[in-house]
């Protein structure tokens, strides 16, 4: 079961976007909660707080509890608007969950012991991590921070495809429902063969046939 991960906020009732800038330029985000069939909430951030949970991976692939004025609410990150080239966050998107109904997100696979793997130890092997992250559905309560996939018993030549990840109990893959296609690679081993480059022909080299410009010429009659 993941962790719990609390975030402060708190309401706001000004909005549009001149509002918007005077909360970032007091360092906090404006945000908006909906969903679960209540209204949209308009809240604020402080950024800092923003700025620190961002860093994780568990922010974005978790179940959060967001405390808005002391009133707990169960969300996801759905959206989020990053400052071109400055490290701010400029607005948020959360959504409320029901604990009873499954939900889909996204979860990171985190790779265990690769240097450790016969593939890893092998000189000339390319180990590719095709996919990072994958979708998974569960309940709110079975949602795993991550997915691990170990990686010691990984060979040359060997590809571990999605159906092949050990997932917690209650938890399941969607994307194998839609058959055998989806059943996509998500590492793979492949040897790479380095080309021998060949030493160019040496013009005038023993045995080599005489041009034709250069035969002798029939003498004239």
């Amino acid at each position: 079961m993941a962790k719990t991960h609390e975030i402060a906020a708190q309401a706001r009732k000004d909005e549009g976007k001149g509002a918007s800038r005077r909360l970032r330029r007091a360092a906090f985000v404006p945000a908006v909660v909906y969903g679960a069939n209540q209204p949209a909430e308009s809240i604020q951030i402080e950024h800092n707080t923003i700025l620190l949970a961002a860093k994780h991976e568990w922010f974005f692939s978790s179940v959060l509890d967001l405390n808005v004025d002391g009133k707990v609410q169960k969300v996801l990150v759905r959206d989020w608007q990053k400052h071109p080239f400055k490290q701010q966050m400029l607005h948020m998107d959360f959504q409320r969950i029901n604990e009873n109904e499954a939900i889909r997100l996204n979860v990171p696979i985190h790779f265990l012991n690769q240097e450790k793997s016969a593939a890893g130890k092998t000189a000339g092997v390319v180990v590719s991590h095709n996919l990072t992250e994958v979708e998974v559905s569960c309940l709110p309560k079975d949602l795993p921070e991550f997915i691990e996939l170990d990686l010691a018993d990984l060979n040359p030549g060997d590809i571990i495809h999605l159906s092949q990840l050990k997932l917690p109990a209650n938890v399941e893959i969607p994307a194998l429902h839609l058959g055998a296609d989806h059943d996509v690679a998500v590492v793979s081993a492949v040897t790479v063969q380095e080309e021998v480059e060949q030493a160019p022909a040496v013009e005038g080299a023993e045995g080599e046939a005489a041009k034709p410009a250069e035969a002798a010429k029939e003498p004239k009659k």
